[in-house]
């Protein structure tokens, strides 16, 4: 396995534990990137750490501190912060086990792959993972990454696991915060009929492969006619006007001139100004 893991210790299964590994699920590809250059001499651009008062400070001077009110901080060692580490540093403790229904997809997070860590975890490993696929529920566990406790949910796939990182109850907005702003209305039944009939021609399988970031490709075939020197500009399609004056032909014509059917009377004649 070429890829290094993003954590190692213990998955534990109230006494059953055995050694694993968890790795990144995802991975930004060939994403383009830039780097800041001075505009003259095109040489790339260091970030130095600055302080105001003695100008530029070298890494082993700087320190980890809180700010509790405006320009007032706690300061603390790293000796410090490592004393109170929890048990979730090293060991993923699965708590409870839900439905997967029950937990609200804002709350999933990043994917990772967790694997045993060895041939001896092998069998403790098997064993949390083929019960979890008979009762078909999502192990809720805690790990601390990145220097902050997460929730975990934990799912078989295949001869691994996948777990995911919840954000947490104060990570997620109420959405009656957005949407009780809305006024309470009810879309026009024979345009909604309309409408299903075109979701209904547009269905079909999910295909990530079809799904390419079409600026990427953009940004790449720019980069490739400057290197060229030629320096082609690119100019991104104008989007379709979407003000749409009578809704029911939109409709209509989206459906590909299959709405008359669908539509059992005429829309409604237009209000006059």
């Amino acid at each position: 396995m070429a890829a290094r893991p993003t954590w190692q210790g213990h998955l534990r299964l109230s006494l059953v534990t055995c050694p694993v590994a968890l790795y990144t699920a995802t991975q930004s590809g060939d994403a383009v990137h830039f780097n800041l250059l001075h505009k003259d001499t095109h040489n790339r651009i260091r970030m130095i750490p600055t302080d105001p008062e003695v100008g530029a400070v070298e890494r082993g001077d700087l320190v980890k501190g809180f700010e509790y009110e405006k320009d007032s901080y706690i300061v603390l060692t790293q000796d410090e912060i490592d004393e109170v580490r929890l048990e979730s540093t090293k060991t993923i403790d699965i708590e409870r086990f839900v439905d997967a229904a029950d937990i609200d997809r804002l709350y999933w997070d990043n994917p990772y792959f967790l694997v045993p860590d060895g041939k001896l975890a092998l069998d403790a490993f098997s064993v949390i993972r083929d019960a979890m696929g008979k009762t078909k529920k999502i192990a809720l566990a805690r790990l601390v990454m990145h220097q902050r406790e997460r929730l975990l949910g934990i799912e078989p796939r295949g001869r691994g696991l996948v777990c995911w990182s919840l954000r947490s109850a104060d990570e997620v907005r109420d959405s009656d915060d957005f949407f009780d702003d809305i006024p309470a209305h009810k879309g026009d039944g024979e345009m909604v009929a309309i409408a299903e009939k075109i979701i209904e021609q547009k269905a079909g399988d999910f295909d990530p492969s079809q799904f390419n970031d079409r600026y990427e490709d953009a940004l790449r075939a720019l980069i490739a006619e400057k290197k060229k020197g030629k320096g082609r500009k690119v100019k991104a399609a104008e989007p379709d006007d979407t003000n749409v004056v009578d809704l029911m032909e939109a409709l209509k014509k989206s459906l590909g001139g299959k709405g008359k059917a669908a539509a059992g009377r005429k829309a409604p004649a237009k209000k006059r100004a």
